[in-house]
């Protein structure tokens, strides 16, 4: 017999489900809708067309952020426990391809995400995810995850922040995708990944993970498809901790946290 709360942590895994599946559909729409576009206009417009769908794109972003919303939410009212952002532009940079691996695969590798509500550092499973570090060694270097914002916040079911996307939409990424790992990982025992667990958020499709990741604060029933590739430390997750106790924008148990989590500086070193 399914009990209420087994079955409200199951609604919640389905609607983290759906969620990613529709921010998928959501980008191969604005890629046809662009293509036709160039098509029609020709090559001569190609310029002022990149302006026109960008803003088209981020309308549809708005659009579907208001319509996740609840009307009755009041972020305003709760205590923002963080600082401000550093100065500084989020970049827009993306590439064609994965990057070829360039880290000692047998050397450890520690990610530093300096937030505005505080370090957080993830010591990452290099041997067990070579992909995965190699590409956030890559971006972080390139200034990748600066001054971007961690845009979604789960408290209900599954318990997340997510962050790792510089439109801040969810929807954005690295232009590239990267390859599923370390899925029977021995830390996943009965779908839950245990608190202080960093894994790749994906599409729903096989090997569709790109820059987006999630950082456990509760342990979380999920199904083993999102690469777990890092551990928080203590001190990190008392930083989770703070943002959700702050809560998140729609009352419903996902929405964008009410807290300023934005990451100065993120950092990838050997160890």
């Amino acid at each position: 017999m399914v009990t209420q709360e087994q079955r409200k942590r199951q609604l919640a895994r389905e609607k983290f489900l759906r969620q990613q599946q529709r921010r998928t559909a959501l980008r191969r729409k604005a890629r046809a809708r662009n293509a036709v576009i160039a098509s029609v206009l020709g090559v001569v417009l190609v310029g002022s067309l990149a302006l026109y769908t960008t803003g088209v794109l981020k309308d549809d972003d708005k659009a579907n952020a208001s319509s996740e919303a609840s009307p009755s939410a009041s972020p305003s009212a709760v205590k923002d426990p963080c600082e401000k952002p550093a100065e500084g532009a989020v970049k827009t940079q993306t590439w064609k391809k994965e990057p070829a691996i360039t880290i000692d695969k047998s050397a450890k590798y520690t990610m530093k995400l300096a937030t505005t509500c505080g370090d957080i550092d993830v010591a990452l499973k290099t041997s067990a995810a070579p992909h995965t570090v190699n590409s956030f060694a890559f971006l972080a270097g390139k200034g990748y995850f600066d001054h971007t914002k961690c845009h979604r916040l789960t408290t209900n079911g599954i318990f997340v922040l997510q962050c790792g996307d510089p439109t801040g939409s969810g929807s954005g990424g690295p232009g590239y995708t990267i390859p599923d790992e370390n899925l029977k990982d021995t830390s996943l025992k009965a779908n839950v990944y245990p608190a202080g667990t960093v894994a790749m958020a994906n599409t729903g499709q096989a090997n569709s993970g790109g820059s987006q990741f999630f950082l456990v604060y509760e342990d979380s029933q999920l199904p083993p498809s999102y690469t777990p590739f890092g551990t928080v430390s203590e001190a990190g997750m008392a930083v989770l901790k703070k943002i959700a106790a702050a809560g998140e924008n729609t009352g419903a148990g996902d929405g964008a946290p009410n807290a300023t989590v934005v990451i100065d500086k993120a950092t990838v070193t050997k160890s």
